[in-house]
Parts: structure tokens; C-alpha cells; sequence
């Protein structure tokens, strides 16, 4: 929650203050988001007991793509579809935040276990 806030107050910032397109400027949302939710999925949600050194590069693999597909959705959907852009940001972050949550678990933040 605290990553998506981040994403969010980045994003109404940029829009807002900044003029900035939505596409733009949820994509400096992502980025500010995706840092917050590194360290909270490593300290809190996964409680990784594995170096930095394996796990930031995969965590950075599976946001890049994250910031795709949010990217991707938030110019169909406010672009496109000229939805607004918060509408548009509530129906990416729904996809976003499965995916990403699924690669990290299944992927950077897997248990190896050595019997």
C-alpha cells in the first residue's frame, strides 16, 4: 500500500502541478513506487533471508515489465478510451499488482532450500 501510494501521489503530483501527461507521468509514479516496494517485499511481505545482489536485480526485471504493462494499460484505457486518468490508474494497478506480486513470489523471492 505504502509503493502504490507513492505511485499515486507521484502521479496526481505530475499531472496536476507538473502538466505532465498521465502515460508520463505514471510512469515516474512506477518508478518511485517500485523502489518503496522493494524494500517493503524484501523486509515485510517476504521476510527474504537471500542478498540484495540476487534479489534487486530480478525484483527490477519484474517491475520493468510491471511499468510496461501499466504504461500500456493507462494509454489504452485514458488514451484510448478516454477514460479518466485516476479510472484509467485503478484498473492498471488491479492488473499490475497480481502480476508483479506473482513473479516475485514465484520467481525473486523463492525460497531455495538446500536439503
Amino acid at each position: 500500500l505504502v509503493g502504490t501510494g507513492g505511485h499515486y501521489l507521484t502521479l496526481v503530483a505530475l499531472v496536476r502541478w507538473a502538466r505532465l501527461d498521465p502515460v508520463a507521468a505514471t510512469t515516474c509514479g512506477f518508478a518511485v513506487g517500485a523502489v518503496i516496494n522493494y524494500f517493503a517485499n524484501y523486509h515485510l511481505t517476504f521476510r527474504s533471508r537471500r542478498g540484495h545482489a540476487g534479489t534487486m536485480p530480478r525484483f527490477f526485471a519484474i517491475a520493468l515489465a510491471g511499468m510496461g504493462v501499466n504504461a500500456g494499460m493507462m494509454a489504452a484505457c485514458h488514451s484510448g478510451l478516454g477514460l479518466h486518468y485516476l479510472l484509467s490508474q485503478v484498473a492498471a494497478t488491479g492488473t499490475v499488482v497480481v502480476l508483479t506480486y506473482l513473479g516475485n513470489r514465484f520467481w525473486t523471492f523463492r525460497e531455495v532450500r538446500h536439503d
